[in-house]
């Protein structure tokens, strides 16, 4: 298995961010057929593959304000205020994708992307780990 990881400055606000490229660029150096695992090791950050670009990230962001508002009503309170949000975001975006690689490229759908999706604004630094799993 080959693995890396790279830092993601995502800032103080929430944000969806493209690591598309990133996982390219691991996928084709690894080469080959197999698998590739995006896992970010944040207890509040996910991982999401979607369109990205055409409205769909601030949309994902819209939804996630409707469902997980940052209001003083989650028991994990301390940091900024609706911070507990954060935590709970990874049982509906979970903190990993795995993604088929066919001769070093990602077989992602015409519109796919991956995105790193953050709702902390406490944290503005992740890493993001790519394992490649080659197909025996």
């Amino acid at each position: 298995m080959k693995s890396t990881v790279f830092e993601v400055a995502t800032g103080h606000s929430e944000v969806v961010h493209d690591i598309t490229p990133q996982c390219a660029r691991f996928a084709r150096e690894a080469g080959g057929d197999g698998l590739l695992h995006v896992f970010v090791p944040h207890a509040t950050a996910g991982i999401a593959v979607l369109e990205l670009g055409a409205g769909s990230d601030d949309d994902l962001l819209a939804a996630l304000r409707d469902l997980l508002p940052a209001d003083d009503r989650w028991r994990h309170a301390h940091g900024s205020r609706g911070h507990g949000r954060s935590h709970v975001m990874p049982a509906l975006i979970p903190p990993y994708a795995t993604i088929p690689v066919i001769g070093g490229a990602l077989t992602l759908g015409t519109w796919q992307s991956i995105a790193l999706v953050d709702l902390n604004v406490d944290n503005p630094d992740r890493q993001v780990r790519l394992s490649f799993l080659t197909s025996a």
